[in-house]
């Protein structure tokens, strides 16, 4: 009777670390957005990745068990750990989920800076501030994380030398922020559609 794949050398050594390094790369990937959405409250969504990303595990590990013998295993599982990481934080940064505060703190006169980001429709707060050695002025916005390569366009376009940080916000209500440009040109093409009629 012919032995089946599964029970090859070439399965074993071959075919099951691999199949644990792409389980493991699934389940940290998964792991790491898990994480990432539970710092964002997101109380629905991180609930349903951990159930896979334990199931996936559940599965990887129980296969290690039966081959404990497989140095190739453990290589793959540790890669895969690591690969997973990597990968999770990459598609965390495409999916660019929830909001940012960026604090500008510039020495020069702001209004030129003011008045572009509130042109381009970003709320901002300013307040006079003490420096260590003058007076400063201290800008505050609110914006999507997907709009912060645009606000850090801005800041560099206008005051090159400005001091700004980011930080992550869980939760903000009742602010300023611009549409999106596929709304606005939704909304431009709405309006020209309706004084044609």
């Amino acid at each position: 009777m012919e032995s089946s794949f599964f029970d090859t050398d070439a399965f074993t050594f071959i075919g099951l670390p691999i199949l644990i390094f792409l389980a493991r790369i699934c389940d940290v990937t998964i792991g790491t957005l898990r994480i990432i959405f539970v710092s964002k409250g997101k109380k629905l969504l991180a609930p349903l990745l951990g159930f896979f990303e334990v199931l996936i595990w559940l599965i990887a590990i129980s296969k290690i068990m039966q081959n404990l013998d497989n140095v190739f295993c453990y290589i793959t599982y540790a890669a895969g750990f690591a690969t997973g990481n990597y990968i999770g934080m990459l598609v965390e940064e495409k999916l660019a989920i929830g909001v940012i505060v960026i604090r500008i703190i510039t020495q020069k006169n702001a209004s030129a800076l003011i008045n572009s980001l509130h042109s381009e429709g970003y709320g901002v707060t300013s307040i006079d501030a003490q420096g260590s050695k003058e007076k400063v002025h201290v800008i505050y916005s609110i914006v999507q994380r997907n709009d912060i390569e645009e606000v850090v366009d801005i800041i560099k376009k206008f005051n090159p030398k400005a001091f700004y940080s980011v930080e992550d916000v869980r939760f903000a209500k009742e602010g300023i922020f611009p549409l999106k440009r596929h709304h606005k040109s939704r909304i431009h093409l709405l309006r020209r559609w309706k004084k044609g009629k």
